[in-house]
């Protein structure tokens, strides 16, 4: 063998026991590259609701692209407290997310405490959308637009009837805020559920009702419903020709539900800068921005510190009302 070839393989076999550590090192790194199991996502809902059908969506897109199953677990009760209590005190490695929505910044005035804080003990990751409530009357009411209930109403304090849900929730305080921006005095009837609410504008024992599109949907289809207003900053994609309270003649009126995700504080920055960018990739895909405009909800993805800033306003916002409304804490 001559020289030169003996003194290569001798350098190669020399160099072997070095290269091997790099080689494992390397390898060990691949495999504890996020997620390399399962993510917990957990809901503050039941099954079946809007929050629901969007978040499986979306985390089914989750897995698609990160390669891992991303499961949704369903956790309701009171202000989403069991829900973000499980995510909260969970172990902060990016494998126990939740869905933070305006409903949690609601929670904060609403009740008496929480055992968390979502402004300090979340770790915002992105908005998944928002969504606006829908103004409706009867479709054989004699309100063409959301000033002749107005005018109605100024006409006899006290007289007319508005259905929303339960006390506390978005529709309820958008009911509030409505009375409080116009200078109105109506009558809030609350109900156990959305159907129950279309019934009783059905039968005229309320006036008018306040609910997001997803509950309204089959009734507008049906022509049973007419609507008068969306709640947002903008006209509603879903309702084009329907104009935002504002538009409408009400000054300093807005309304804007929104779902995103979170994780626990503590979770990696690069952890939360992944599902960030994939959520940004998911949600502008066309299919998914049109099975989310499906149920009335824009897919909209938003930066981390954006996500927080909305917790945060809208906290204030809802104090406010909550207060107004002599709503007692729970």
């Amino acid at each position: 063998m001559p020289s030169t070839t003996r003194r290569f393989i001798c350098r190669a076999l020399a160099l072997a026991p070095l290269a091997a550590p790099l080689v494992l090192s390397h390898r060990v790194r691949g495999e504890s590259r996020y997620p390399n199991r399962p993510v917990r996502l957990i809901l503050p809902f039941a099954p079946g609701g809007v929050a629901d059908v969007t978040s499986r969506l979306t985390a089914e897109k989750l897995g698609d692209k990160l390669g891992q199953r991303f499961v949704v677990e369903n956790q309701p009760g009171a202000g989403g407290i069991n829900a973000a209590r499980s995510v909260v005190t969970a172990v902060p490695d990016g494998y126990t997310l939740g869905l933070v929505t305006n409903g949690t910044a609601i929670s904060v005035p609403l009740f008496k405490a929480l055992p968390f804080d979502p402004v300090n003990d979340f770790a915002f990751v992105s908005t998944l959308g928002t969504f606006d409530l829908v103004f409706a009357v009867n479709a054989a009411s004699p309100f063409r637009t959301l000033m002749d209930f107005a005018r109605a109403a100024r006409a006899e304090p006290g007289k007319l009837n508005v259905g929303t849900i339960n006390v506390g929730g978005t529709q309820n305080l958008g009911a509030e805020l409505f009375k409080f921006a116009a200078g109105l005095d109506f009558q809030i009837v609350t109900y156990r559920g959305s159907p129950e609410i279309i019934v009783a504008l059905l039968r005229n024992d309320v006036n008018l009702m306040i609910d997001f599109y997803a509950a309204l949907r089959p009734a507008l289809a049906d022509g049973k419903l007419r609507p008068l207003a969306v709640s947002g900053t903008a006209r509603s994609a879903v309702l084009p020709a329907v104009p935002t309270v504002e538009e409408a003649g009400i000054r300093d009126y807005e309304v804007t539900s929104w779902n995103g995700i979170f994780a626990p504080q503590e979770t990696p920055r690069e952890i939360i800068d992944l599902l960030n960018e994939s959520l940004r990739e998911i949600l502008a895909i066309p299919e998914v921005k049109q099975q989310y405009a499906e149920v009335g909800i824009e897919a909209k993805a938003s930066s981390p510190e954006e996500l927080a800033a909305r917790l945060r306003r809208d906290i204030e916002k809802w104090s406010k009302v909550i207060e107004r409304a002599n709503i007692p804490k729970q």
